[in-house]
């Protein structure tokens, strides 16, 4: 699956001969020479306003300024998307655009616009007058370019075509780039992911839960009723009879096809973690491990479904990595409330050790912690014992 370029700067990391064909070349140079606008029209109403002088020259420039940097910011907002398709939230949509954003438009207007103009100059000037130069380059009979001269220089100008297309490319990624991290700090950038995040965790969430429902509700109790139905097909046969024999290995796969489901369903959203809260589920994880385990989870309040569905997920998963790699004798489970985090331990008096780069599962713990805002921490010295805590953001 190729993943579809959303700003110049990843444009040029693809395959050369997609770039160029691409419309990103395109859309970089718009981009640097629609710079020019803002700047030109600023200029043109300021230079008249400067020309009154006197003491009145000051102030209104500042305000004449002022009133322009308005539509000047939604320009610059218009054009930034020409180079970074990536949507910019966080932006005031009032009167006035916010200090970061006037910043942003009043370095543009004022410094960068004619910096943008001189690199496409600069990219574009060799290449052409290369490409014309059997027109501009004057044939004569002594000591001038000849006739064969004059069109190698057109091939030359013509193969530093694609130079000048990843010139301006680049520029206007760097430029849009520079003008992303002005108008949006990082602080908010990141709020954004860790919200986009969250709402996807919510989604899978909701996702898991109605496949619990529809397989409880539906495949369960099909196999119960078909496994009774061929207990009382059992009743009418004579014992041990061929047929009897057939209809008990029959029920006895029906059973198991219903135990596998059940464990399936525990899976994927257990039934006693929605109806009895995370102390009761963690309790019921490990009894059936196979490795003693000591629960010690005691929650003043039931935390929010997100955070209580990562805090099962973390136990199920440490639990499980206790059994096949640990090889320890037992291990605890400790659960507690502490200043609005759900703080749960995992411990194990294992050979230690434990290394997310071996595939044990932790890499994804953590991306499940991370995603509803939470941490992951592994201590685990070789020798032992290992510690896994998560601390998880609770919001009611």
């Amino acid at each position: 699956m190729t993943l579809v370029p959303r700003t110049a700067l990843d444009a040029l990391s693809g395959p050369p001969q997609r770039f160029l064909a691409s419309a990103w070349p395109w859309r970089s140079l718009a981009y640097l020479l629609a710079g020019a606008v803002p700047g030109l029209a600023f200029a043109v109403v300021l230079v008249p306003v400067r020309a009154v002088g006197g003491l009145l020259a000051a102030p209104l420039s500042l305000v004449v300024a002022a009133v322009l940097l308005m539509p000047l910011s939604r320009f610059e907002r218009w054009r930034l998307r020409l180079a970074d398709r990536q949507p910019v939230r966080g932006l005031p949509d009032g009167w006035w655009p916010g200090w970061r954003e006037a910043g942003h438009t009043l370095v543009a207007v004022v410094a960068l616009w004619w910096v943008d103009l001189l690199v496409v100059a600069a990219a574009i000037a060799g290449p052409v007058v290369l490409i014309l130069s059997p027109v501009v380059q004057p044939i004569a009979p002594e000591g001038e370019a000849t006739l064969g001269q004059t069109f190698v220089g057109s091939a030359v100008g013509l193969l530093l075509v694609p130079v000048a297309a990843y010139t301006i490319a680049a520029w206007a990624g760097a430029r849009a780039a520079m003008a992303r991290a002005m108008l949006v700090p990082q602080e908010a950038e990141m709020r954004e992911i860790a919200r986009s995040r969250a709402r996807l965790v919510d989604a899978f969430e909701a996702e898991r839960r109605r496949i619990e429902r529809d397989l409880h509700d539906g495949a369960q109790q099909r196999l119960v009723a078909l496994s009774m139905k061929l207990g009382l097909a059992g009743l009418d046969l004579p014992p041990g009879s061929p047929a009897a024999v057939r209809l008990d290995e029959a029920r006895e796969l029906a059973g198991q096809a219903l135990a596998e489901l059940r464990e399936l369903i525990r899976g994927v959203h257990p039934q006693v973690l929605a109806d009895r809260g995370l102390p009761a589920a963690v309790r019921d994880v490990a009894g059936r491990s196979p490795v003693p385990a000591r629960v010690d989870v005691e929650l003043d309040r039931r935390p929010p479904e997100r955070a209580e569905a990562a805090a099962y997920y973390v136990a199920c998963e440490a639990l499980a990595n206790v059994a096949k790699h640990s090889g320890a004798g037992s291990c605890a489970v400790r659960g507690r409330l502490r200043r609005g985090r759900l703080v749960l331990e995992i411990a194990d008096d294992g050979r230690g050790g434990a290394d997310p780069a071996r595939g044990t599962g932790l890499t994804g713990l953590a991306d499940r912690v991370a995603a509803v805002g939470g941490t992951l921490t592994v201590e685990s010295p070789y020798g032992g014992p290992t510690t896994v805590r998560a601390e998880i953001p609770c919001e009611w």
